[in-house]
C-alpha cells in the first residue's frame, strides 16, 4: 500500500511523552501504516540521525517537539507534513510553516476534556456546592445550619466565558446543548469584544476564563474586576496563572468569603509553600488537571492517525495549522 512506503519519525525533546501519548497500541498502529523509524529522535540525537532524517516525509509529535532551525530544515528536504498529537503548536510551527510544511494539531480534541472540567465546575457553582462545603464545615462546629449558602441554581444563571477559542465554543456548546443557562462569550481580543471584561465580572455569577497566552493577558484579572463580583459568584480559571493578579485575588477572597476561585493554574506552576493562594478557604487550587492526562491522551494520538491517514490518501486534512489560528498571532 502507498502508505507503507511513506517515511515517518517520531519526534520529541521529552521522548516519554510519546510512550505516554502514543499509547495502548496507537504507535503501533503507526509503525503499521508508515516505514517508522524505530528510534524517538529529539534534538540530543538530531545530528546522529541525519541520514534518516534526510528520507523521513512525515513526523509524529506530542509535547517537546522542538523548534526547528534552518539548518535542521535543511537536513530534512523531504518533510511535508508533522502531526502533533497536542495543542498549541506556537513555540515551533512558524518555520515549518514558512516552507510549506503541512501541520496537523490536535488541539480541538485537546480542548475537549479543558471543556468536560470546565462544565462540571460550573454546574456545581451554579447550585452554590464550592460555597456550601466551605459553610457547612463552619456550620457543623457551631451546630447552626441556618446560614449554608445555596446558589442560584441551574436556571437562566447568567455564565460568561472569557475568551473565544476552541475550549470556550466547546463550553459553550455543552452548556446549550444539556442546560438552561445565560452564557455570554467575550472575545479574547479587546477591539472586537460586544461587552467589556467590567461589565462581564459585575454581571456573572460563574466567570470562567480562556484567554490565551498572550503578553498582552498577563494579570488582567486585577483587584477592581473581583470585587465588583455579584454576590456568591464563582471565578474559574483553566488559562493561565499569570493572567491573574494573584495578590489581588487573595485580597478580595480574603475580605469576601461569598466569593470562590477555582484555579486549575497558578504562577508559578505548582504553587511555593509559602503563597498567600493556600491562605484563603475559598480559594480552591487544583494541580493543572484540566486538560488532557492519561486515558484522555491517546484521544489526541488517534486524531495524529486520522489526520495522517486522510494525508496519505491525497485527503484534505480537518486539523491543520495556520497563522492566523495561533494564539499569538497579531491578527
Amino acid at each position: 500500500m502507498i502508505m507503507n512506503k511513506i517515511k515517518s519519525a517520531f519526534v520529541s525533546n521529552d521522548p516519554k511523552n510519546i510512550g505516554y501519548v502514543y499509547s495502548n497500541g496507537r504507535r503501533e498502529i503507526i509503525e503499521d501504516l508508515t516505514n517508522s523509524h524505530n528510534e524517538i529522535i529529539s534534538e540530543k540525537n538530531f545530528d546522529e540521525k541525519l541520514d534518516v532524517l534526510s528520507e523521513i516525509e512525515v513526523i509524529f509529535s506530542t509535547w517537546g517537539m522542538p523548534c526547528f532551525s534552518e539548518n535542521q530544515l535543511n537536513a530534512m528536504p523531504n518533510l511535508k507534513a508533522v502531526f502533533y498529537a497536542a495543542g498549541a503548536t506556537d513555540n515551533f510551527v512558524r518555520p515549518l510553516l514558512a516552507r510549506g510544511i503541512t501541520v496537523c494539531s490536535a488541539w480541538r480534541e485537546n480542548a475537549i476534556p479543558v471543556a468536560e472540567f470546565t462544565v462540571s465546575q460550573i454546574i456545581l457553582a451554579c447550585k452554590g456546592y464550592f460555597q456550601n462545603v466551605i459553610s457547612y464545615r463552619r456550620a457543623v462546629k457551631i451546630q447552626d445550619f441556618s446560614n449554608l449558602y445555596v446558589g442560584q441554581g441551574i436556571y437562566n444563571t447568567k455564565i460568561i466565558l472569557l475568551g473565544d477559542g476552541a475550549i470556550a465554543h466547546r463550553v459553550m456548546e455543552m452548556l446549550q446543548n444539556c442546560y438552561k443557562l445565560d452564557v455570554t462569550m467575550v472575545a479574547s481580543r479587546e477591539q472586537v469584544r460586544k461587552i467589556s471584561f467590567d461589565q462581564a465580572f459585575k454581571e456573572g455569577y460563574v466567570i470562567s476564563n480562556h484567554l490565551p497566552n498572550r503578553e498582552d493577558n498577563q494579570k488582567v484579572f486585577n483587584e477592581e474586576l473581583f470585587r465588583s463580583m455579584p454576590y456568591g459568584a464563582t471565578f474559574i480559571n483553566t488559562g493561565r496563572g499569570a493572567q491573574v493578579d494573584e495578590e489581588a485575588i487573595v485580597k478580595v477572597l480574603s475580605e469576601r468569603k461569598d466569593l470562590v476561585a477555582l484555579l486549575d493554574v497558578t504562577e508559578p506552576e505548582p504553587v511555593e509553600i509559602n503563597s498567600p493562594l493556600l491562605t484563603c478557604p475559598n480559594i480552591l487550587i487544583t494541580s493543572h488537571i484540566a486538560g488532557s492526562l492519561n486515558n484522555e491522551v491517546v484521544r489526541m494520538a488517534d486524531s495524529a492517525i486520522e489526520e495522517f491517514k486522510r494525508y496519505a490518501s491525497g485527503e484534505k486534512c480537518q486539523h491543520t495549522v495556520s497563522e492566523d489560528i495561533l494564539i499569538t498571532s497579531v491578527k
